[in-house]
């Protein structure tokens, strides 16, 4: 059976029809995504009242002399604002790596764990980890590890030369079970009274540790390449109808192709490497903003970075609320993504065949 490759189809076996929300989608999901920003420095068993806040960060603008306690200046700069940021961070990343992966491979199903480059990256961290490596060291194999894992999985797919979408899905599901495997058998390494626990709550997912310094640090590896996607976001439009076609505009595929494999790959590593293991952002969201904003990627690309950021942020708010002590977001995003995963299998095989 023919597979139709347009974008339209990409759209279509995701979710359907377009909903019809006009050009004021984007500015809505902007404003929305600062309303979450704000309203999560409220969030926490540390009560802090709206007002206090905005006095707060007012007096730090206007350079003010402090006349609040230390401890409410710690719980909103040093607990909540860095895992805020890093919570957008994180959902704009992973949503935008899998948008990428989805319309390079034209396939509704892919997304950094779907790959591989999820598990492959948290090997490459955790052996950092264990050696006790720098942090750019740790960045390093993280990224290394994740572009081989995907690197693996194309080779799969390749080798058994099928064009069903299941067949990739598979083959992404074998890598990450072995990297999954190797990441178990490095903890054998690690010191069990210090290294071994931070190893097995970090791979959980979560956000409780997050530093400024782990957002300043990660912010490149992920604003860059997400920079160098959006120039090129007319080259992955042109990829998603087909390799004739885009040879025939003037396209190199195979260089693009190389290109958002290592932007997408380096994302996923930059992020896994301070968040742990997060389930099914980067599957989920993207199929979110096709709906909204319909299938063009120049739309898509903001569309799921903004999704991701606020998709994050509540899971996060939700992580820290929902029970008396903290659930890592990682439990809850895999809880609400696996289902949903069931649902795109079933509509990917009809449309995708």
């Amino acid at each position: 059976m023919a597979t139709d490759n347009t974008p339209a189809a990409l759209h279509k076996a995701s979710f359907g029809p377009r909903l019809r929300v006009g050009g004021l989608a984007l500015p809505a999901m902007a404003l929305i995504l600062l309303a979450v920003f704000a309203g999560s420095f409220l969030v926490g068993r540390f009560p802090v009242s709206p007002e206090t806040v905005l006095a707060i960060v007012a007096a730090k603008i206007a350079g003010l002399p402090q006349t609040w306690p230390d401890s409410l200046e710690t719980v909103i700069f040093k607990v909540r604002l860095p895992r805020i940021l890093a919570a957008v961070l994180v959902g704009a990343a992973l949503s935008l790596a899998g948008a990428a992966y989805q319309n390079l491979f034209r396939n509704p199903l892919m997304a950094p764990e779907m790959l591989g480059a999820t598990w492959g990256a948290a090997f490459g961290a955790v052996l950092g980890m264990v050696f006790r490596q720098s942090w750019l060291a740790m960045e390093l194999t993280a990224f290394v590890f994740g572009l081989l894992a995907v690197a693996c999985t194309v080779c799969i797919n390749l080798r058994f030369g099928s064009r069903h979408a299941i067949t990739l899905v598979l083959a992404g599901i074998v890598v990450s079970a072995f990297f999954q495997s190797a990441t178990s058998a490095l903890k054998y390494l690690a010191d069990p009274m210090d290294t071994l626990p931070a190893l097995t709550f970090w791979l959980m997912g979560g956000l409780s540790k997050i530093t400024l310094q782990d957002v300043a640090w990660t912010a490149l590896p992920v604003a860059v390449p997400a920079a160098v996607l959006y120039r090129v976001r007319w080259r992955i439009n042109v990829l998603s109808v087909g390799e004739e076609e885009a040879h025939t505009l003037g396209v190199d595929v195979k260089r693009t192709r190389m290109l958002v494999l290592v932007c997408a790959t380096l994302m996923t590593a930059a992020v896994v490497s301070i968040s742990g293991i997060i389930h099914w952002v980067g599957l989920l969201i993207p199929h979110l903003a096709r709906m909204l904003v319909g299938a063009d990627f120049s739309r898509v690309l903001p569309a799921s970075m903004l999704l991701g950021g606020t998709y994050m942020l509540v899971m996060d708010n939700l992580s820290r609320s929902i029970a008396s002590i903290e659930i890592q977001v990682g439990i809850l995003t895999a809880l609400i993504g696996a289902p949903f995963f069931v649902f795109l299998l079933a509509r990917a095989k009809k449309g995708w065949a």
